[in-house]
């Protein structure tokens, strides 16, 4: 049984390219992992979103792994 792959919207305080990366960087290495599918960081809306067969506590945890303040995170139907 495949699992449902989610999309997930985080609310993340980014002040700088330099927050942005560093999430990118913690999603990019989860991609092999098969924890993530595709992501996307916008620095200009303090906005990530996520698509993963993961629950969202996963993905929360790999976020918060940057140090950046995580304000919210919910799952996009």
């Amino acid at each position: 049984m495949a699992d449902t792959e989610h999309t997930y919207k985080f609310d993340v305080k980014m002040t700088c390219g330099g927050c942005s990366g560093a999430v990118t960087r913690v999603l990019e290495k989860a991609k092999p992992l098969g924890e993530v599918n595709e992501f996307t960081v916008s620095l200009e809306k303090q906005e990530v979103i996520v698509k993963s067969n993961r629950p969202i506590e996963t993905i929360l945890e790999k976020i918060k792994k940057t140090g950046k303040e995580v304000r919210s995170g919910v799952e996009v139907v």
